[in-house]
């Protein structure tokens, strides 16, 4: 877990610190940037924030410092990501609580909808998407423990809410044979169940071993093909089909 996030002897948490990483628009279209779960060299971070490489670099620096960011080398290239789930977390938590950056082209507009439409949040689905395919398990009963509504007078009284920890949800046994049957393997060692609230739904979508699973199989599966170009994840014409076999209608939204 990065040191930025977690608590350090001595006294009580430096909220402003963070406060003062992500008041900079520059830094925060990095950290959106990244925000898919993918490694990304600074040329490409350069291009999302709209700055030069110089000041990128300073960019990253102070967020690989203050252990929001992790580097990678690849050969003589330096591949940036998010240091880890509790980073996503954060950045989806500050989106919920954002107002709404303002649309002032065709191009922007597209954007927005399509990413409010299904998009990757780190290393699981987010969106309409992504809270129709837990609203559909939980209507099947594969999910029990909540009803994947956002308390928001629990939220502000819950340090715990928006984080995946304050509704326990289960997964059912017959949750285990439907993500057996669609082919999901569930990645060991991480809570099998956790969430995310949906900065655009205002509603939980899966994340944890089973959101990570379902990702990875409808990714194989070609039902989704992430975007090349930002966390914007488009449902193929296979997958209307497959989602509405599997998950019902609930899952297109």
């Amino acid at each position: 877990m990065s040191h930025a996030l977690t608590s350090q002897s001595g006294g009580d948490s430096d909220i402003a610190a963070i406060g003062a990483l992500v008041a900079d628009p520059s830094r925060c279209r990095i950290l959106l940037a990244l925000n898919d779960g993918r490694a990304l060299p600074a040329t490409r971070l350069a291009s999302e924030a709209g700055v030069s490489a110089a000041t990128t670099s300073s960019h990253l620096r102070k967020l690989t410092n203050a252990g929001l960011l992790a580097v990678e080398a690849h050969g003589r290239k330096r591949y940036y990501r998010l240091a880890g789930p509790e980073v996503a977390r954060m950045i989806e938590v500050l989106g919920q609580l954002a107002p709404a950056a303002p649309v002032r082209s065709l191009r922007q507009g597209t954007r927005a909808q399509a990413l409010r439409r299904a998009r990757t949040c780190y290393d699981h689905l987010a969106g309409q998407l992504g809270v129709g395919l837990m609203t559909s398990m939980i209507e099947h009963g594969y999910l029990v423990g909540g009803n994947g509504t956002f308390d928001g007078e629990r939220g502000e009284s819950d340090p715990r809410a928006g984080f995946g920890r304050d509704v326990d949800y289960q997964l059912t046994d017959d949750g285990h044979g439907f993500l057996n049957d669609l082919g999901v393997t569930i990645p060991p060692r991480r809570p099998v169940i956790r969430y995310c609230v949906d900065w655009s739904e205002q509603r939980h979508h899966l994340a944890g071993a089973v959101g990570r699973g379902i990702l990875d199989r409808l990714t194989d599966l070609d039902w989704i093909r992430r975007s090349e170009e930002n966390r914007a994840v488009r449902v193929t014409d296979s997958g209307e089909r497959g989602l509405r076999e599997s998950f019902g209608a609930t899952a297109l939204g």
